[in-house]
């Protein structure tokens, strides 16, 4: 069977001795670099919502659950009262506040789950995920899904709608 000369011994001990020694930590640097960029989590715009909502909102924050199927809590940046976000891969996000969402206008309950007596409309979020938004509810709650980050997408909705139940009244 033929050598491959690319990496033969001899070819290797031809080389200055400063690029044999430099080169393996040079491409150890360059991946590390490149794995810890990836590492932040997205940027989550928070909403704005008005005084009567911003007051639901900051209640349900401190409500959430700090782990949702064994995925922790870790706040998106910037850091908000009417954002939370799992540490799921890709993240599990909360927005609380969001201005109703054109789809729920297309027959939002057609489709819709209902979970824990907490009804959503649903949508996909552009990535092969879904998106969730609260609806019969004084706030609009939404909780992007991403696609792979659980086993059934509709899974971590469960975790959520005691706190949502327990901060957001029912209503329009």
């Amino acid at each position: 069977m033929p050598r491959n000369p690319v990496l033969s011994a001899a070819r290797l001990k031809s080389l200055p001795a400063p690029v044999r020694w430099a080169a393996p930590p040079a491409v150890l640097l360059g991946c590390l670099s490149l794995a810890v960029g990836s590492w932040g989590e997205p940027e989550v715009a928070p909403p704005t919502p008005n005084a009567t909502v911003a007051e639901l909102c900051s209640a349900l924050h401190k409500a959430l659950p700090q782990s949702v199927l064994g995925h922790r809590r870790h706040d998106p940046s910037p850091a908000s009262p009417y954002t939370a976000a799992w540490e799921s891969s890709p993240q599990t996000v909360l927005r609380c506040g969001i201005d109703r969402p054109d789809y729920l206008n297309d027959d939002p309950l057609s489709s819709a789950p209902e979970v824990n007596d907490v009804q959503f409309g649903m949508g996909p979020d552009g990535h092969g995920g879904y998106r969730f938004v609260t609806t019969l509810r004084k706030a609009y709650v939404e909780i992007t899904v991403p696609k792979g980050a659980y086993p059934n997408y509709i899974d971590p909705l469960s975790s959520l709608t005691d706190a949502i139940k327990a901060t957001i009244p029912d209503g329009l």
